[in-house]
């Protein structure tokens, strides 16, 4: 087993860093704090083929490996942690389950501008009623003619203010086997968004609104039955979420081990003090340790769609350890870590929202468990036998 990268992928890692730094180290903080979309730095990546690296040539991609795409947001993330955002949009999630499921013509119309960093694609899942239990979701795709009536609500969706198509799970019919997805673009007579609410991290989110929006059988990717295939290519948004969570722990690690050379108190530098260096120490494990998990999980995904034990394994490790790694960084830092003049903060921030996206903490558990026990394990309450069924 060879835990060395091999040339190519080394070669990779040095000209995303030189882009990196060439490109994005001016105005890292202030991106950090600005809420919009960077379109200017999509389209920058876009030309560096730093979007669509898990998206077949075929298809107008780069035909890499999420492994390629995790070193990317890797060092993207170290110069501009911000700007890692885009790679995840370009790569994970809603645009790779779009390109792997679209029909040729479906590619033909939308991965031209999402991949030249010019429009942005999200995935519609959580509902008022449905978060973590997605197959409770109420928004329902009637029929109608040659297509579909979409009614029903989002909330809490990533990129949602400004997406220009959505990845919506619909409901086609009842039961699992009911759940497909739709594509809804802005613009669609019926569909409406609210104002903007603010996360901690900065983000901000829209509710949005179906009102009787009419799809065409064409905007529909995947059917009934389709809940298992969204479902699958979305354990590759997990590990998009995991890179970052350890990537971002990287960056605030990073600052917090120059100031501790730099910084002296009581006539001598703090990294002379064991206190300190037992959380350097500490923090340098986790971040070993997560890197494994995760590339473990990104490589063997490459071999076909996302493990879920793997990827459930990774994300829970890397999500918590990259919060308490950031967190222990601001500790060191003191009040310059804990002020926006650092982005030790954001980074601080940005790793408590990933314990909650892309399946909470809580849920990795559930889905590790039933791998350690090779069983399902159904968070319902047990069903009640009626009278006429005990009969």
């Amino acid at each position: 087993m060879d835990f060395q990268l091999p040339e190519e992928q080394k070669l990779f890692q040095e000209s995303v860093r030189g882009f990196a730094e060439r490109h994005l180290s001016s105005g890292a903080l202030k991106r950090a704090h600005n809420h919009e979309y960077p379109y200017d730095v999509a389209k920058l990546m876009s030309e560096q083929g730093l979007l669509g690296i898990t998206i077949k040539e075929e298809d107008g991609g780069i035909g890499g490996t999420l492994l390629d795409a995790v070193l990317a947001i890797e060092q993207i993330s170290q110069v501009c942690p911000r700007s890692a955002d885009v790679i995840q949009a370009g790569n994970f999630g809603a645009i790779r389950t779009f390109a792997e499921y679209a029909t040729p013509e479906q590619k033909e119309e939308y991965l031209p501008g999402l991949l030249a960093g010019e429009k942005v694609v999200a995935v519609g899942m959580t509902e008022p009623t449905a978060g973590s239990a997605t197959t409770d979701l109420q928004t329902t795709a009637t029929p109608d003619g040659d297509g579909f009536r979409i009614n029903g609500e989002k909330v809490f969706i990533g990129n949602s203010e400004y997406a220009d198509v959505i990845v919506l799970y619909v409901r086609f019919g009842p039961g699992l086997g009911g759940i497909g997805s739709v594509l809804i673009e802005n613009g669609m007579e019926g569909y409406t968004k609210g104002a903007p609410t603010p996360y901690l991290n900065g983000e901000r989110w829209v509710s949005m609104f179906f009102d009787n929006v009419y799809v065409p059988k064409e905007r529909v990717l995947l059917g009934p039955g389709g809940f298992k295939k969204q479902i699958n290519g979305f354990n590759a948004e997990r590990i998009g979420n995991t890179a970052r969570s350890i990537s971002l722990a990287r960056h605030a690690y990073r600052l917090a081990r120059d100031y501790a050379l730099d910084r002296e108190q009581f006539g001598r530098p703090i990294c002379e003090f064991q206190g300190l260096q037992w959380k350097f120490a500490d923090m340098k494990v986790k971040l070993d340790a997560g890197q494994l998990l995760l590339y473990r999980a990104a490589t063997n995904a490459d071999r076909g769609l996302p493990d879920p034990q793997e990827t459930s394994i990774a994300k829970l490790f890397c999500n918590q350890a990259g919060f308490e790694i950031c967190n222990e960084a601001m500790q060191v830092m003191g009040a310059l870590g804990f002020s926006q003049d650092s982005l030790v903060e954001y980074c601080l921030r940005r790793c408590r929202g990933w314990m909650i996206a892309g399946g909470s903490l809580e849920m990795m558990r559930n889905r590790i468990a039933e791998g350690v026990f090779e069983r399902r394990f159904s968070q319902r309450p047990p069903r009640v036998a009626t009278a006429e069924a005990a009969e």
